[in-house]
């Protein structure tokens, strides 16, 4: 007979339970329905969205809403993909424009069934959005483009100022939780972006936690980002979505995030966000200002 402990999941915390401006995020959605687009923060469940919503920023995650992979621990639909929609840059430029963004963060799914693998639609939308709203910054978070370096070179010519690919995970776990990316590959993106991006161009990932990993591997993968000058790390908690997808290991405590908080800024990051309900894009405008400002 099984015991408690292996049939119980780890008992959500507090911290997890968010409240938020119910109204501002239905005028929130309204706008974003009504120019048909799609945001990370609602696709993903991301525990952030009321907090984004109620403020007026959002993520755009363009090329979607359906994925090509089907990475364990993403909540983002997988299955057949859209045609790409050659309207949808003007709309994430309208809609930046109506918001009022003074920094906007353009994701997208997965699309390794398209010859470009999407580089183009980033580039299509980060111009867009220059030519509509010219004091707007720009980050990117991009998929890995299967490492094809002819399509990180379009983005970076493209000039955003911040350019996000996330390693997700530390090494051992990469396999079992990321549908075709890989540890290397991951890394080869973020090297390649540091060595051909302009020096104003700001380098950034992100990472899990609660998936299994330990002390040492989460080290070694910040010394990995530091031996090729990443300058932006964030670090969350892993939430798991549902029921199929990669089970979750435990709820990381506080202390543990301060503590690669400290580990982080030692080793040289510009500037690191560590704290359960982190995620890629979140404040992503006051981690830029506050870089800039320094």
């Amino acid at each position: 007979m099984s015991t408690k402990s292996e049939t119980s999941a780890p008992v959500k915390p507090n911290w997890l339970k968010v409240t938020y401006d119910q109204k501002k995020v239905d005028q929130m959605n309204d706008l974003l329905s009504g120019l048909k687009l799609n945001t990370v923060c609602a696709e993903a469940n991301c525990p952030n969205l009321g907090e984004c919503f109620g403020s007026g920023s959002a993520s755009f995650i363009i090329l979607g809403p359906n994925c090509t992979r089907a990475c364990r621990f993403c909540d983002v639909p997988h299955g057949h993909p859209h045609e790409v929609d050659l309207l949808e840059p003007l709309r994430v430029a309208e809609a930046t424009k109506k918001l009022g963004l003074s920094h906007v963060v353009v994701t997208s799914v997965d699309r390794d069934d398209l010859p470009d693998l999407g580089a183009d639609q980033f580039v299509k939308t980060i111009n867009a959005i220059k030519e509509l709203n010219p004091n707007t910054t720009i980050e990117v978070l991009t998929p890995d483009f299967q490492g094809h370096e002819d399509c990180l070179d379009k983005v970076i010519a493209a000039g955003p100022d911040v350019f996000n690919h996330n390693m997700e995970t530390v090494r051992s776990i990469t396999p079992k939780v990321r549908h075709r990316a890989t540890y290397d590959t991951s890394l080869h993106v973020l090297k390649y972006v540091k060595e051909h991006a302009p020096k104003s161009m700001y380098v950034k990932t992100g990472i899990m936690l609660g998936l299994g990993e330990t002390d040492p591997e989460v080290y070694q993968l910040m010394d990995d980002l530091r031996a090729i000058d990443v300058d932006f790390l964030t670090i969350g908690q892993y939430v798991q979505p549902g029921p199929k997808n990669f089970t979750l290991k435990e709820w990381v405590p506080m202390e543990r995030y301060q503590r690669y908080y400290k580990e982080a800024m030692k080793r040289g990051f510009k500037f690191v966000a560590s704290s359960p309900l982190v995620r890629s894009s979140y404040k992503a405008k006051e981690e830029l200002e506050a870089v800039e400002n320094q």
